[in-house]
């Protein structure tokens, strides 16, 4: 049955498939890093630097751009065919292991810090461009190995595009919501 679902897929289809995929991967790997125990001094440390580098960029009036600047940075990687998803999936883990260390430090199970992130828009936004970053990545590099690469590096660039979007809005809701909640 599944394999009916994909062979008989449009395009397009196909495309958004692999992204949903993809984003399953990357939100079970982000879960799984939640679950690795960060000690109590270096939670504390973790969420201190954050929170301070949080503070300084805030007064600059640069938050927005360093949070869309650091997001975009890790997304273009994501894009690299091969080393893309494999990078990706490790900075998703390293996601989970830093949500761990935030929720210890704050006195938060870790799985409730992941599941409350579930209900803002920038999560959402941002595990979507990572995920069509990695699934872009994927496509690209089955392509140049097909010899239809100079058509998919047009997608490419079209898929980084939208990436870039879905960042930068990412990065005005992040700040947004963290200026109403503190």
């Amino acid at each position: 049955m599944s394999i009916t679902i994909w062979t008989k897929a449009s395009a397009r289809r196909k495309r958004l498939l692999s992204i949903a995929a993809v984003l399953v991967v990357a939100l079970v790997i982000t879960a799984i890093g939640t679950l690795i125990p960060v000690d109590k001094q270096q939670a504390n440390q973790i969420d201190k630097d954050i929170n301070q580098t949080r503070t300084t960029l805030g007064d600059q009036g640069i938050l927005v751009q360093y949070i869309f600047g650091n997001n975009f940075l890790i997304c273009l990687l994501m894009f690299v065919p091969v080393i893309g998803p494999l990078l990706g999936l490790f900075i998703m883990f390293n996601t989970g292991v830093a949500i761990s260390a935030i929720a210890t430090a704050e006195g938060f199970p870790s799985s409730l810090a992941y599941i409350s992130l579930f209900l803002t828009p920038h999560f959402w936004l941002e595990f979507a461009a990572y995920s069509t970053a990695m699934a872009a990545s994927i496509w690209l590099f089955w392509r140049l190995i097909t010899r239809r690469g100079l058509r998919e590096i047009r997608a490419t660039c079209i898929f980084i595009s939208i990436c870039a979007v879905l960042l930068a809005a990412a990065a005005f809701v992040e700040v947004w919501l963290i200026s109403v909640l503190g």
